[in-house]
């Protein structure tokens, strides 16, 4: 269809305004990218120019050569798999018995679920210290881990969504003889892909780029995860000056999982619709 004159400025405008926004949020990213090649003297210097003088790999041999950042990274790696294979896994099963279990108290139960998720996360450091302490697991993985499996959150999305799905499609595979557990796991579930993708890039964003948690749960170098060995970096850990080429690699390596998750899930996000059922 040719557009008129008219529609056709409206357009160009639009796209305009469409491209100065996506620079305005990109630009400073493309100066993190740069900064991280350059030296300390130049980053200093000219921090917003895009193109450094010299390129240079010094900020990143410091990170893996001379400091403690691989570990940091193993041990971001592991609670962030564990988390969010328990979390969705414990989430769906919490949505599935709020959503379609009848038991007393249901509606207790998801009122103080509601509740849960009004309540600032930095009230709960200190009470979350004192049980993480008191059951002897401070300074382990069990700590960093087993308070973050279950997220009210997610329990309330996962609900929300086994909701949406016909009751009459859990009726057909109870009357072929399948018990609560086989219809939540080999019916429901397989139904429920756009909320667990939500659930799964919620759960890997927020358990990888998690700081205060880890900071009542633990104080063991050999348990630092990336967030506080990066935050670490700004109090000048590996060297003098400004280290504002290190500080951005290391922001940089950490942005690269949580960009990969997001890519390799867009699709069944945009696809959240298929595979709806009707009665």
């Amino acid at each position: 269809m040719r557009l008129s004159p008219k529609q056709l400025t409206g357009q160009i405008v639009l796209y305009a305004v469409l491209i100065a926004l996506a620079l305005v949020y990109v630009y400073p990213f493309l100066i993190q990218v740069a900064t991280s090649f350059k030296t300390d003297q130049e980053a200093a210097s000219s921090g917003i120019s895009l193109l450094p003088d010299v390129w240079t790999f010094a900020a990143y041999e410091r990170l893996f050569a001379r400091s403690d950042f691989p570990s940091w990274f193993v041990n971001s790696a592991i609670v962030t798999i564990v988390v969010t294979i328990g979390r969705v896994f414990f989430n769906s099963l919490a949505g599935y018995a709020l959503a379609r279990l009848r038991f007393r108290g249901r509606g207790a139960v998801f009122a103080a679920l509601v509740a849960v998720m009004a309540v600032p996360t930095v009230v709960l450091l200190i009470p979350k210290f004192l049980v993480i302490n008191q059951l002897g697991m401070f300074n382990s993985y069990a700590g960093m881990i087993l308070p973050l499996l279950v997220d009210a959150a997610g329990v309330f999305i996962m609900k929300n969504f086994f909701e949406s799905i016909p009751v009459s499609v859990e009726e057909q595979a109870r009357i072929d003889g399948a018990g609560t557990f086989r219809i939540f796991w080999s019916v429901v579930l397989p139904m429920a892909t756009p909320a667990l993708v939500t659930i799964v890039i919620l759960s890997f964003q927020g358990s990888w780029n998690e700081l205060s948690h880890f900071i009542v749960s633990t104080n063991d170098p050999e348990l630092t995860t990336l967030t506080k060995g990066v935050a670490s970096l700004a109090s000048g850990q590996l060297s003098q000056g400004t280290q504002y080429p290190i500080k951005l690699a290391a922001a940089l390596i950490m942005t690269i999982p949580v960009a990969v998750m997001f890519f390799v899930f867009q699709r069944r996000i945009m696809n959240s619709t298929e595979g709806a059922v009707k009665e």
